[in-house]
């Protein structure tokens, strides 16, 4: 079955998709949870591992998705649709979407702290903290405040309803040509600022300088993991945002840059963070409060904190924002395709139920706490299933989807369009693609769901 050509919008520019792309990638995964992630497992080793993962899981992953959705020029119920002959492989699609709006409702919440940490950090609160443990208890009387969590929750989504609302050129393009080089240039501050510091070539060490023996098979699975997580696969993002490129766009060259930028982005924050964090004497292993419960910290300690705080929560806010964006869109752009609506009326009523779902995750923290299902809070909930299996299972069905159903002929017929040069000069690079795609990127996805779900030890105890 061919794709359909659909009157729709697309870029007004191919650096406008390079943006809103790397914009949803890059998020409070590159900012948040990158810099503890490589913390707590061991610093340079695992950042090895992690680019290693990075090439051979995000790359021909991320090339395939962009690729789907600019063949059928349709969200990613749409193009399984239009590319496969059967009826249940647009359930994948539907999964993407599922996924987005479940994410989008959980983020929003963890997006909203960023928000309110600009206040905080304006009003200058982190001074009065003498202890990381001050940190902490300001942080939960926060967190445990039903009004300011909501607060938050509302006003970020809202924000991402305004952009999203005014279409893909007037409103995610534009918009994200104003936040990522912002991000950008915020981010260099703080690097710049973090390795100035006395005491932060011991942090430079920890992040480049390798120990080896901190690699283990459980550090290489989490870098797989977090190398698929931080570029938005698995969940229909980057197929609608690949959906609204134009035939003669290069999706190669667009890849590349796509994770270049990504990757540069967490590196740089890993280098801004940690330098800061090791000068100050504070433990790099500090885990998922290292943003919220030591940062604070850090920049009550030093000269110039009060600028750096409120540079760093906005840059944190501006990240997630992107991302949100992207989130939003996938689930607008589904019911605007195949459910004809009007882009206004999806955002608003989709953006407002969003917030509804995400009232059960905010109140998690506060009135929800003891209210436990498999022994987890709501927002704990909805975040295992959506990261720990909806998006490696949709990852890993995009990559068999391309591989063994769609058909790797057919890809390259799609991928040689916009980006005759590369055929030309470099064929490896395509050759090396299908055989990472076919043989490589689905095993170690499913590795990585296995993990994810706790089955990995159990099967390598019963063969081994």
């Amino acid at each position: 079955m061919q794709p359909t050509e659909q009157n729709r919008e697309q870029w007004g520019s191919k650096l406008g998709f390079i943006l809103a792309a790397a914009g949803s990638a890059v998020g409070l995964g590159n900012i948040w949870a990158f810099p503890y992630v490589v913390g707590s497992n061991g610093g340079a080793a695992f950042i090895v591992v992690y680019l290693l993962c990075v090439a051979i899981i995000g790359l021909p992953v991320l090339l395939a998705e962009i690729l789907l959705g600019r063949t059928a020029q349709r969200n990613p119920v749409g193009t399984f649709k239009a590319l496969s002959n059967s009826k249940g492989w647009h359930v994948v699609g539907g999964m993407g979407v599922v996924a987005g709006f479940v994410i989008l409702s959980f983020y929003a919440v963890v997006a909203g702290w960023a928000l309110g940490y600009i206040f905080e950090a304006i009003r200058g609160v982190f001074f009065d903290f003498q202890t990381p443990q001050d940190a902490i208890n300001h942080f939960n009387s926060l967190t445990g405040d039903p009004v300011w969590i909501l607060g938050m929750l509302l006003f970020f989504m809202i924000l991402t309803m305004v952009i999203v609302v005014s279409g893909v050129q007037k409103g995610i393009e534009k918009g994200s040509k104003i936040m990522m080089p912002l991000l950008f240039i915020l981010l260099i501050g703080v690097m710049i600022r973090g390795v100035t510091l006395e005491g932060s070539s011991a942090g430079l060490s920890f992040l480049f300088n390798p120990d080896w023996s901190k690699i283990s098979g459980t550090t290489v699975l989490v870098a797989l993991g977090q190398a698929f997580f931080t570029l938005s696969l698995g969940m229909g993002a980057m197929m609608t945002y690949g959906s609204y490129m134009s035939k003669k766009d290069n999706v190669v060259t667009s890849t590349f840059q796509i994770v270049t930028i990504d990757t540069s982005i967490a590196l740089i924050a890993g280098t801004a963070i940690f330098t800061a964090v090791f000068a100050i004497g504070l433990n790099p292993s500090e885990g998922v409060g290292l943003i919220f419960h030591t940062l604070p910290i850090v920049f009550s300690k030093m000269t110039g904190g009060y600028i750096i705080a409120v540079v760093f929560f906005t840059l944190l806010f501006i990240a997630a924002l992107t991302s949100a964006i992207s989130l939003m869109e996938v689930v607008t752009a589904y019911f605007v395709d195949e459910k004809k609506w009007k882009r206004k009326k999806a955002v608003y009523l989709l953006g407002s139920l969003a917030i509804l779902a995400g009232v059960p995750s905010a109140l998690s923290f506060n009135w929800l706490s003891e209210f436990l299902i498999f022994g987890m809070n709501f927002f704990d909930l909805m975040f295992y299933i959506t990261f720990n299996i909806m998006l490696p299972l949709g990852g890993f069905l995009i990559a068999i989807f391309v591989a063994w159903v769609w058909g790797l002929d057919k890809a390259v017929v799609e991928l040689k369009k916009g980006a005759e040069a590369i055929f030309e000069n470099t064929p490896w690079q395509i050759s090396l693609w299908k055989i990472f795609l076919k043989y490589f990127s689905s095993v170690l996805i499913f590795l990585v769901l296995l993990n994810s779900l706790g089955l990995l030890d159990p099967l390598i105890n019963l063969f081994f």
